[in-house]
């Protein structure tokens, strides 16, 4: 099944109010408490790339596949790139782990390969 998964952006985001967020961002606000409750369905494209633009993300990024077990055991299914594994999920809270002087080194070897100048 394809279903809307914000609640892993939001948390890969390091977003702690989700739905402040989301009507600060300039949602409204039923459209916010149904995505966070995933009861979003459908959602009309100009809603996608408002998200995208948000979250700085792909469409691909918004949907997530659940298989059932039939599915799963399709070596090659088109849909597996969009099967989540939840190692991102966790990214702000190891971060939050790890010392200081370490930070530096992981913000230097992320500016390095993205190329980002803050």
């Amino acid at each position: 099944m394809l279903t809307f998964n914000i609640n892993r952006l939001l948390k890969i985001r390091g977003v702690e109010k989700p739905y402040a967020y989301m009507v600060a961002s300039g949602f409204s606000s039923d459209f916010s408490a149904r995505i966070i409750k995933n009861k979003t369905r459908r959602m009309d494209l100009n809603m996608v790339e408002r998200l995208c633009e948000l979250f700085r993300c792909t469409p691909n990024d918004l949907i997530e596949w659940e298989p059932s077990p039939e599915q799963a055991a399709v070596e090659n299914h088109p849909l597996k790139p969009l099967e989540r594994a939840k190692k991102v999920e966790g990214l702000t809270q190891l971060l939050n782990s790890v010392p200081l002087d370490k930070l530096e080194e992981i913000e230097s070897l992320i500016k390095e390969r993205y190329n980002t100048a803050r």
